[in-house]
């Protein structure tokens, strides 16, 4: 068994109301920052995981997301593995 990583991107559904987007991309044109269209904000999860696979891997994590990681109804996530720690 090996342990990843695995890089867990969760960012709201297009179309979605991001309030967060909203405020951080006002507060970048009051900064003076124009051409800022618009700005979402979502979060980054490194997750360490002992799994058999690379596939199994990503299935558990992909699992993780759709049960406590994102919101299935307002999120989207995306789950990398980002490289091989060491054998568990």
């Amino acid at each position: 068994m090996k342990r990843y990583h695995l890089e867990v991107r969760v960012k709201p559904r297009p179309g979605l109301l991001d309030p967060q987007g909203k405020a951080v991309a006002h507060a970048l044109s009051d900064l003076g920052y124009a051409g800022v269209a618009d700005v979402r904000v979502g979060k980054i999860l490194d997750v360490e995981l002992d799994a058999p696979s690379e596939t199994e891997a990503r299935e558990r994590g992909e699992e993780m997301c759709r049960k406590l990681l994102a919101n299935p109804v307002t999120e989207d996530f995306e789950v990398t593995v980002a490289g091989i720690l060491e054998d568990a």
